[in-house]
């Protein structure tokens, strides 16, 4: 699950990146940096917040 959520963060981050070569219209790119920051999201929040909170100190 870390390394799922890891990919998402970081695909998440290097598709508006990448986003910014392949279009010129604004509004193509904001969607796009959307989609990339939504796909950040669910791979910090989704993925690795909850591998992080089973192992959680204050549970042991």
């Amino acid at each position: 699950m870390k390394i799922l959520g890891l990919l998402f963060a970081v695909g998440g981050w290097l598709i508006p990146i990448f986003g910014l070569a392949l279009t010129g219209s604004a509004a193509l790119r904001l969607v796009i940096c959307l989609v990339g920051i939504g796909m950040c999201l669910v791979g910090i929040l989704g993925f690795l917040n909850p591998a992080y909170v089973k192992d959680a100190v204050w549970k042991k």
